[in-house]
């Protein structure tokens, strides 16, 4: 009997992990994989000057990110997103406890304190916290779903979420803090939450803002850091300051206007080459990519992009719970908001604030972390599928 019980358990085995097989989004792996290596063309292209006598520095180290977040991706894909809400809590206090401590020993570098270093590679908690904030709290309205009309609810989970938020916004990096924001908000909505909730949520928020823009300083409190509060004036009046605090912005515009139709090639990309284009390989490399490949190349690249949110937005449909569709929905919007946010500050039309281009810009946490959400993703899809979804 049990020599015939091995043989039918190994094919039960092999059963089940065909059907895991089968019901990935081949279509959003075949995306993730060409933008992927569409960046490490473009980081290529873009770096192979900055480090002489070494044109490859920055692509190797890419490419070992890479490795470690396939396989992260993988182990990410292998679990079952359900399992997560019965650590929700411990998901929660390590991201505080990482955002706390890349605040006490973390590396200062140019008055922000965001990486803890671990030899060569530098650790950005803020990265990671993304994806801990986002389980922990799509968990918590999940588990509260029959009492999304109250009140109680909306403030409890916009009341846990703000420690982690004012934890980055202290680094400080406001452009992650608002990915977090996003993300919470996004949370939110999937869920169900009433409206009049998120009108009111929306206007607390905009007095925020405006009492940290103009209220606060007013009455001789700042709360932003100098260059912060210069780089918000300057997306405003863009003119004000063009060699000093507009003029990363300024050198990004001119890069990408330059590029024209199908760029200048490699060799004629003055701005990239010639360094007047400050952070090519992580917050403008989009507008290297416009400077060397034109509209044409860095249409390809936002194509690829839609791809990759169009997926994850038929994901979010095929979610079998309520939790999933949570989480899922959370980091669409936030991988759509960052893409916006970096895009858009390369062309004027949002502040800078130093938010990576996903899979695109120079960096291991980013890249890592942006694998892993992908492979929550794929888990929520196999297990839709699997539930009949779809």
């Amino acid at each position: 009997m049990a020599t015939r019980a091995v043989p039918a358990a190994r094919a039960n085995l092999g059963s089940e992990v065909g059907a895991f097989v089968r019901h990935l989004d081949y279509l959003l792996l075949i995306s993730l994989g060409a933008v992927i290596a569409y960046g490490l063309w473009v980081l290529e292209a873009v770096t192979r000057t900055d480090i002489p006598g070494d044109p490859g520095y920055y692509v190797f180290r890419q490419e070992i990110y890479v490795g470690v977040g396939a396989i992260a991706l993988a182990v990410v894909t292998a679990i079952d997103p359900e399992a997560y809400r019965r650590f929700g809590r411990v998901f929660y206090g390590l991201a505080l406890v990482l955002l706390v401590v890349v605040l006490a020993v973390g590396e200062d570098v140019r008055g922000t304190k965001r990486w803890i270093e671990f030899g060569s590679f530098r650790f950005q908690p803020s990265e990671l916290g993304k994806v801990l904030v986002i389980l922990f709290i799509a968990g918590f309205v999940a588990s509260r779903a029959r009492r999304l009309g109250e009140w109680r609810t909306t403030f409890a989970a916009v009341g846990l979420a703000l420690p982690p938020i004012l934890l980055v916004f202290r680094e400080p990096d406001f452009g992650t803090a608002l990915i977090y924001c996003g993300a919470v908000a996004a949370i939110l909505f999937f869920t169900g939450t009433p409206w009049l909730h998120l009108g009111l949520l929306t206007a607390v928020a905009g007095l925020v803002a405006g009492s940290v823009l103009w209220f606060l300083p007013a009455a001789g409190l700042e709360v932003l850091e100098p260059y912060q509060r210069d780089r918000l004036i300057g997306f405003v009046n863009p003119d004000i300051d063009p060699s000093g605090t507009t003029y990363n912005v300024n050198q990004s515009i001119t890069a990408v206007g330059s590029g024209g139709l199908d760029g200048r090639g490699v060799a004629g990309a003055s701005q990239t080459n010639l360094n007047y284009l400050p952070e090519h390989s992580t917050d403008f490399i989009f507008s290297s990519l416009a400077e060397q490949r034109g509209f044409l190349g860095a249409s390809i690249l936002l194509l690829l992009y839609a791809l990759i949110a169009w997926r994850g937005i038929k994901i979010v449909a095929l979610a079998p719970t309520f939790f999933t569709a949570a989480v899922a929905g959370a980091v669409v919007f936030a991988f759509l908001f960052q893409v916006f946010i970096n895009v858009g500050m390369t062309v004027g039309i949002a502040p800078i604030t130093g938010i990576p281009l996903p899979f695109v810009s120079f960096g291991g946490s980013s890249l890592i972390t942006s694998m892993i959400l992908i492979g929550l993703l794929q888990a929520i899809q196999v297990r839709g599928r699997l539930a009949g979804r779809g």
